[in-house]
């Protein structure tokens, strides 16, 4: 596989994907995604690196160029999250 596919530049587009089960006390397994995509409309809570949470409300089918580590179930409402990364 091409270098740049597996070690893409901090603005490069995602390489891996992974759907989300919203967990309050499991970080996501990847490490901290790229962006959040959601594919159901509702509410989604992310938390940063930094450990700051924030509730995003999201339309169906809209990305969340953020850098989160844990969506968090407290709080989240929208379906279908898919974390790139």
């Amino acid at each position: 596989m091409p270098s740049n596919l597996t070690h893409p530049g901090a603005d490069g587009p995602a390489v891996t994907f992974a759907p989300v089960t919203p967990s309050d006390g499991a970080d996501l397994p990847g490490g901290a995604a790229r962006a959040i995509f959601v594919g159901g409309a509702g509410d989604v809570v992310l938390r940063g690196p930094d450990g700051v949470e924030a509730t995003f409300s999201s339309g169906a089918g809209q990305y969340h160029p953020v850098r989160a580590v844990r969506v968090l179930a407290t709080g989240t409402t929208a379906t279908g999250i898919v974390a790139l990364f």
